[in-house]
């Protein structure tokens, strides 16, 4: 019988969503759900020193945000609760306990002037630092002594004699290692807690886990958690290690360098399922040429086996014309539902802002461009006579003079106001005045909106100002051009 896969996304709540665990996070998901298995969420606030007040709602509303629906957790409960490590502290010492008794970890008492004095004895010899524990050596009758004294200590993971050690890895396949040279690493520190490295490997082992997943700088210590699985004769899990998101060809993705995080990203305009399906494609690569992807899509067609081993690099214009692609691709309820609080803020006037959503739809990437692309719609900006002048046009400041005092006298007389009406007007003015369309409508977008870039055009600008706005625009854009004709 074919053991249910679990996965778990692990989190340390020390602030927001960065990138890369993100990904993490969707990859096990993904693992789980292909397989019909369970994704859970458990906190790993074992470090309480970086712990950051709001942070485990963030990891929340991250996750629901992108559709990453857990079966069990903090919020929800399951069969292998608790799911913070904070509330599961009573087990671990035991555990690390248990090791003590089987030779595979010990108690050290040194201090962090004992360990640096080593370290720097090993600089001055120029070779590389591993603690050598004078603990180990300790007789069962002064260990004893030194607990019952209250002496403060550390549980210490104990290595010796492994020589040449492998595990396999679902995309670095076989991976080899001297034993030897592996670092003693705490496995309980003094003030109780258990380090993340250790209390991880009892968590995954007692909530069933089956797959590891996360990045390849864990590699190298995978040897040494094997050797714990090891110790307590436990399966170990199928690890899954997975390249980092790159800035750039040598930097990686850090929120400390200022790069975005998840959160960052929303604020700035992109949407949830736009971010989670381009992160999908980062470092792992789809069975066919297409790109964009429902999370039951990705579901569908996930393969571990088509992760890559090389960092893949964040490219914030994939992102956009991929955000951009979601947007257009919403219905046109949808889309006004999502841009509305955008609009709201962006244009005061009396105007019809789903009229405004349709025609930013199509050439809008991301929603903090709907500010700056709409704010004419209250207010013209500010623009050089010589805007009229265009050469694929053929507009100049005469020709706009003579088109727009033409579109004035048309659009004055108009009894309906509709989309197709204005749009019927406009357009069979140019053969009237025998001049090119350009000639007519650049003008007159030109007069209303005051910018070269608007994500509609004249016509549909017009309709949207109404009547006696638009006529007041133009009215405004032709004694302007008359008065530098007068100037000649």
């Amino acid at each position: 019988m074919t053991k249910k896969i679990r996965t778990r996304f692990a989190p340390s709540p020390t602030g927001y969503m960065h990138i890369g665990n993100l990904r993490t996070a969707l990859f096990e998901y993904l693992i789980a759900k292909h397989e019909g298995g369970d994704f859970l969420l458990r906190i790993e606030d074992t470090d309480q020193g970086r712990k950051v007040e709001g942070a485990v709602d963030i990891i929340y509303d991250t996750l629901k945000q992108v559709g990453l629906n857990w079966d069990e957790g903090p919020d929800i409960g399951g069969d292998f609760g608790p799911y913070v490590q904070s509330e599961r502290l009573g087990m671990y010492k035991g555990y690390a306990e248990e090791l003590v008794k089987t030779g595979h970890a010990h108690y050290c008492f040194c201090s962090e002037e004992d360990i640096e004095e080593q370290r720097k004895e090993a600089e001055s010899l120029g070779i590389s630092f591993k603690f050598q524990d004078p603990c180990k050596h300790l007789s069962q009758e002064e260990i004893q002594s030194r607990l019952d004294a209250g002496e403060p200590y550390v549980i210490r993971q104990t290595i010796e004699n492994v020589g040449d050690t492998y595990f396999d890895d679902e995309v670095y396949g076989r991976i080899e290692f001297d034993g030897d040279l592996l670092d003693e690493q705490i496995l309980l520190k003094s003030d109780g807690f258990p380090t993340y490295n250790f209390a991880n490997i009892i968590d995954d082992h007692t909530m069933n886990i089956t797959h590891v997943v996360r990045g390849n700088e864990y590699l190298s210590s995978t040897p040494k958690y094997n050797l714990i699985y090891d110790a307590y004769g436990w399966q170990r899990p199928t690890y899954v290690h997975v390249p980092p998101v790159m800035k750039d060809e040598f930097h990686k993705l850090s929120k400390r360098n200022g790069d975005a995080s998840f959160q960052d990203l929303v604020a700035k305009g992109y949407l949830p399922q736009a971010v989670i399906n381009y992160i999908a494609l980062l470092g792992w690569a789809p069975p066919t040429e297409q790109e964009i992807y429902s999370l039951e899509e990705l579901i569908e067609v996930f393969d571990v086996k088509r992760i890559s081993r090389s960092g893949a690099i964040f490219d914030i214009d994939k992102l956009t014309w991929m955000n951009g692609m979601y947007l257009r691709n919403m219905s046109e309820d949808e889309y006004y539902e999502t841009v509305a609080s955008y609009l709201e803020k962006a244009v005061q006037g009396p105007y019809d802002r789903r009229e405004i959503a349709k025609i930013i739809q199509p050439r809008i990437d991301v929603l903090n461009q709907i500010e700056e692309s709409v704010d004419f719609f209250d207010q013209p900006g500010e623009y050089d006579l010589e805007m009229y002048r265009h050469k694929k046009m053929k507009s100049t400041p005469e020709t706009a003079l003579v088109a727009l005092q033409a579109v004035r006298g048309v659009l004055e007389q108009m009894d309906t106001w509709t989309a197709e009406s204005v749009h019927e007007t406009l357009l069979a003015l140019p053969k009237e005045l025998e001049m090119k369309n350009g000639q007519v409508l650049w003008p007159v977008r030109t007069a209303l909106s005051g910018k070269q870039f608007t994500p509609g055009g004249a016509i549909e600008i017009a309709f949207i100002l109404g009547k006696e706005e638009a006529l007041k625009r133009i009215d405004v854009a032709i004694e302007r051009l008359q008065a530098a004709q007068a100037e000649c």
